[in-house]
């Protein structure tokens, strides 16, 4: 979340669902057999990219969906990845909540695709299948000195504060008094504003129910010691991967003041007025930041903060620093770079100087990415996507992707909204076209058989809309929207698996 990693979280009002304009999506009535009425879709993936894809299919008035998720409970990244601080990014889980209320779509947890079910046999249950099941991985750094502890991929620390299971052993240090995040987007900002955050504005948050931080981490982060977080960015001022929304709530975080140097910003002022608006209003407040002496109230702010955050530009990691015992990272060595090219173009090149930073935790924020699920589709390992043309998986009919697993992790709740949009299109077209198989196809029912006969136990949205009572009447008990359960062992014990 960096090769600009997807904020689905950076919007806090989301845009109204629009359809493709009139006549751009085929009409179903009249163009099926008594034996084709009822296409077996399904969609691998709950996150946004397969609610929306989902939500498109069901414009056909007798498609059936089957969403398949492997973690007992829905929605990826909005409830795994956003901010537990911006609650109302949350929302669009109403929507996603009305999609798995049809008649015509089931959602089905506890099901990993490439282990539990393979993605030959969902070929030969369902007409087609759409790949939406995101980017569960990180960009490793690749540098000596990765590996020590005290290091940590921004996206585990955020799975661990938002209570991703996989996530939930990770026992991050925060008992030194400096953070380096390694890369300048969103992700890294939302890291480094829960690190600074004071433990009594999250006691507030708590009173006013407006985070749903597990336990477990609220625990660690009120004994956090971490006063100074450093961003670290390859590139400059005009490079940054965040966005003003975000850049702003830091400035303001409270107990918390900005550092930045005005050397970074030298000759920028012409620069800026080429760019395009988004990109000049967010410089233009990195400018003023940087340069400007702050008015009489922020002043005061500012020296009375007693935790602190800057922007390190023009840096490139080298090596994460041992400690003098070897046991864990006490610095990162970064190359000072500068830019070479224009526009696009524009790449960071050393310069052969280099500078020790020194800390006691690094995350590493350079990007999500996709994971191959199955030795039977094709991928592409660079470009961490499956390859395709407009969501159609390249020489294997049927086959189709959505989401950051057809695109890459870039762009917002819109994008991802507009992306799936597409993909559905393209598979009611080809169904419309006869391209798909024919004849009726057993869906859900031969791979239940199958899952039973692997003593694989799948999680209804029924099951998940227990597990969300539970987790509501859990929060109430501190005052908080709810408290996640983050043992799958145990949401199947509370369902009587």
């Amino acid at each position: 979340m960096a090769s600009r990693c997807w904020r689905w979280w950076g919007l806090s009002a989301w845009p109204r669902t629009r359809l493709p304009p009139a006549g751009s999506t085929p009409s179903f009535r009249h163009h099926f057999s008594t034996q084709e009425k009822t296409p077996q879709i399904c969609v691998v993936g709950s996150g946004p990219a397969g609610f929306y894809t989902a939500q498109h299919l069901l414009k056909h008035p007798q498609a059936h969906v089957d969403i398949y998720e492997k973690q007992p409970v829905p929605f990826g990244l909005v409830r795994f990845g956003v901010a537990p601080d911006h609650p109302e990014v949350k929302n669009v889980i109403n929507t996603f909540t009305q999609t798995a209320h049809s008649g015509r779509c089931a959602f089905w947890g506890n099901v990993e695709v490439g282990r539990d079910v393979t993605v030959p046999e969902l070929r030969e249950a369902y007409h087609a299948v759409v790949l939406s099941y995101g980017a569960e991985d990180h960009r490793a750094l690749e540098i000596p000195g990765e590996e020590l502890p005290g290091v940590f991929s921004a996206r585990a620390f955020v799975g661990w504060y938002n209570g991703l299971p996989e996530n939930q052993e990770l026992e991050p240090d925060l008992s030194c008094d400096t953070a380096v995040i390694l890369g300048q987007g969103n992700v890294a900002l939302d890291v480094a504003r829960i690190l600074l955050t004071p433990p009594e504005h999250l006691e507030a948050l708590l009173l006013c129910q407006r985070t749903d931080i597990t336990k477990a981490a609220l625990g660690v982060l009120r004994q956090s010691r971490v006063k100074t977080v450093w961003l670290v960015g390859r590139r400059g001022p005009l490079q940054v991967a965040f966005t003003i929304k975000e850049l702003r709530e830091m400035i303001q975080l409270p107990g918390a003041r900005p550092i930045l140097d005005p050397a970074d910003f030298l000759g920028l002022q012409d620069k800026i007025k080429e760019v395009p608006r988004p990109r000049k209003r967010l410089t233009e407040l990195l400018f003023r930041t940087a340069t400007e002496k702050p008015g009489p109230e922020e002043a005061v702010r500012q020296a009375s903060a007693s935790r602190a955050w800057g922007l390190r530009f023009f840096r490139s990691p080298q090596q994460v620093l041992p400690s003098p015992d070897g046991r864990r990272a006490a610095g990162v060595r970064l190359a000072v770079t500068r830019l070479e090219g224009v526009d696009e173009a524009t790449r960071a090149v050393p310069t052969g100087d280099i500078e020790d930073l020194p800390c006691g935790l690094v995350l590493s924020s350079i990007g999500y990415k996709s994971r191959p699920v199955d030795p039977s589709v094709p991928f592409d390992s660079k470009l961490g996507v499956i390859p395709n043309v407009e969501g159609r998986v390249m020489d294997v009919p049927g086959l189709y992707c959505s989401g950051w697993v057809k695109r890459g992790p870039t762009g917002v709740i819109a994008t991802t909204m507009t992306d799936s949009f597409l993909t559905g299109q393209m598979l009611l077209q080809d169904l419309k076209a006869g391209l798909l198989p024919s004849g009726p196809r057993p869906g859900y029912a031969a791979i239940q058989a199958l899952l039973s006969s692997r003593g694989v136990q799948p999680v209804s949205f029924s099951d998940w809309e227990k597990l969300d009572a539970e987790e509501v009447a859990r929060g109430q008990g501190t005052g908080k929207p709810r408290e996640k359960l983050v043992d799958p062992q145990e949401m199947l014990r509370l369902l009587g698996h």
